[in-house]
């Protein structure tokens, strides 16, 4: 076993059917509609424990002969199966609307909160996993709560009233069925010790597939240009097969529960009619009686057997409720402050990181940056270089916000990015990241998620600024066009020119461009670099290149290595000093020149 399921298992083991009580702050709101289904539902099993009753009257009847009172037992038993089925469609539209209610009450909770959760987050669990527990995970409770629940309910009602109503028919055929109950007990409380093991962890192997095919189609043309579609699907393979084999074990224990607890169930019933037609044979009990202590035996037995099957159920909706509550109870460490204060309108745009460290939280013992210290002027313009790994990106990280600096502070305007609430001073950045995120809606849509509101000609004219619009209006529907998933239908030039678009709308006071021309074509690139001269007056932008053409006419050129701001200075001033930035442009620009 591998240490991944080991660890699966020892988190199983240590959870129990106590875990469905995480559901019931999503069940609070609802009380009033909980009390009408359970109304109905004590209504129904109080109907059905009345039906032997009648029962015994009619065969009694029968042997009376007494015509009249035999009509009345019938009409009376005809009433009550009228009661129970209308009972029973309450209890059924209750019950399920409750269920659909609560889950979808789960679902949106739960998205809300995976949805804001910094990147030190994904980096421990993955996406499809999410998913798995947004889909898989809910559907179970949804069913446990729309049906096993009502059912698992109702049939322990039918158990105590079944066994109180056998003792008020016959004390002594009452005992022989008490004597049952260990032999009945023992194996649902040790088998089912099993089954809530089994379960979480064919829950936890489903939520593994989930993330392996997400992970393999999510970068599915990668998959095929490395041809690496047989490993990939042999991964898959692996992990819904372990799936399936604990899948499997869970349900041959399931199923030899169910066997057991049904043979020692009936035959217990079978004594117990054995003994019972040896008093009426003797005269001590009436045939009614009899038929009666029969019906709730019966009635008793097959609450049990439904207990018993149900039991499994309860305990896959404790393993889906676990997952769902360590979700929604798990601590980031990114967190908005509790008395947070406001970015100043306007914003003026000042950025400024004074010795600030940090470590990825993935890669804690090495150092992203060592003592940064960094100052951007309102409307400066400011190119960030260095190798790869130097640093750059993760300044742009921690602007966002996407992690906090193990010391030292980053701030817009003079104040604290903790002190603030993450959806306040966003809203005065604009990025533009080196792989822009295209979804599968129109590319209309796609631009205006820069700014929701923003009308259809505000959308045009910033296509316009980033050299797209001319692309945009010669696809099938133009603007309208859907772009199909991670827009499949888009070059990596284009979806950089979109991205651009949508920052271009959002028209914030700080700009961030992570190597946005790094997929443009030079006519592209000298139009994109025209429409960003315009956007940047008046706006500060902070700008990551490698191309060192591109950010030649910045105001200010910081480099960066090894975490390290090592220089700063204009192109001119850099090249003179002969260090770090001089060899990269040496090597960039007679490259450029050779070819």
């Amino acid at each position: 076993m591998t240490d991944t399921s080991a660890a699966r298992d020892d988190r199983a083991k240590s959870k129990n059917i106590g875990a469905l009580r995480g559901l019931w702050p999503f069940i609070r709101p609802y009380r009033a509609l909980l009390a009408i289904a359970l109304l109905a539902l004590v209504a129904t099993a109080a109907i059905t424990l009345t039906l032997p009753l009648a029962v015994r009257r009619v065969v009694d009847g029968f042997e009376a002969r007494e015509i009249a009172l035999l009509n009345q037992y019938f009409g009376a038993a005809f009433g009550l199966a009228g009661l129970l089925a209308l009972g029973t469609g309450l209890r059924y539209y209750f019950v399920t609307r409750l269920g659909e209610r609560i889950v979808a009450d789960i679902r949106k909770a739960l998205f809300a909160r995976v949805i804001d959760r910094s990147p030190a987050f994904y980096e421990r669990i993955m996406t499809g996993e999410v998913l798995s527990r947004l889909t898989t995970d809910t559907t179970l409770i949804q069913s446990v709560i729309g049906s096993s629940v009502s059912i698992a309910l109702r049939n322990a009602l039918m158990l105590a009233g079944g066994l109180l109503l056998l003792g008020l028919t016959s004390a002594k055929l009452m005992g022989f069925v008490l004597l049952m109950v260990p032999a009945i007990i023992v194996p649902i409380v040790v088998m089912g010790r099993k089954l809530r093991r089994l379960s979480r962890e064919n829950q936890d192997w489903i939520a593994a597939s989930s993330g392996n095919a997400s992970e393999a189609l999510s970068s599915v043309q990668t998959v095929q240009a490395n041809t690496h579609e047989a490993a990939s699907r042999a991964e898959f393979d692996r992990v819904t097969e372990v799936s399936f084999d604990v899948a499997r074990r869970r349900i041959f224990t399931r199923a030899l529960l169910t066997v057991i607890v049904i043979f020692l169930v009936f035959a217990g019933i079978l004594g117990t009619l054995w003994v019972g037609a040896r008093d009426v044979a003797a005269g001590v009990m009436s045939p009614g009686e009899l038929a009666q202590f029969v019906i709730y035996a019966v009635i008793v037995a097959g609450s049990v057997g439904a207990l018993s099957e149900i039991w499994s159920e309860l305990q896959r909706a404790a393993g889906a409720t676990e997952r769902l509550i360590e979700l929604l109870h798990d601590h980031d460490s990114v967190q908005d402050p509790e008395d947070p204060v406001a970015l100043p309108r306007p914003t003026r745009g000042e950025v400024r990181f004074d010795k600030v460290r940090f470590a990825y939280p993935a890669r804690p013992g090495q150092q992203a940056l060592h003592d940064v210290s960094l100052h951007v002027a309102p409307g400066e313009t400011v190119a960030l270089v260095g190798p790869s790994g130097a640093g750059k990106t993760t300044i742009l990280q921690l602007l966002m916000r996407h992690y906090d600096p193990a010391s030292g502070a980053v701030r817009i305007d003079g104040m604290d990015l903790r002190d603030m609430v993450r959806q306040d001073f966003r809203k005065a950045l604009a990025l533009v990241p080196q792989d822009p995120a295209i979804f599968a809606t129109s590319a209309m849509e796609n631009i205006r998620f820069g700014r929701p509101g923003a009308s259809d000609s505000e959308v045009i004219a910033a296509a316009k600024a980033a050299a797209a619009d001319e692309f945009l209006t010669r696809l099938p529907e133009g603007y309208a066009t859907e772009l199909g998933e991670r827009g499949v239908l888009l070059s990596g030039g284009q979806k950089q020119r979109v991205a651009i678009a949508r920052a271009i709308l959002r028209d914030a006071p700080i700009l961030l461009l992570d190597e946005a021309t790094s997929a443009l074509d030079a006519e592209s690139e000298a139009a994109v670099q025209r429409a960003m001269d315009h956007l940047s007056q008046g706006r500060t932008m902070i700008v990551i290149a490698h191309r060192l053409a591109t950010v030649k006419q910045a105001d200010r050129i910081v480099v960066f290595d090894e975490g390290r701001v090592i220089a700063t200075g204009t192109h001119d001033e850099l090249v003179a000093e002969g260090g770090l930035y001089a060899r990269l442009a040496r090597l960039q620009f007679t490259s450029e020149r050779a070819a």
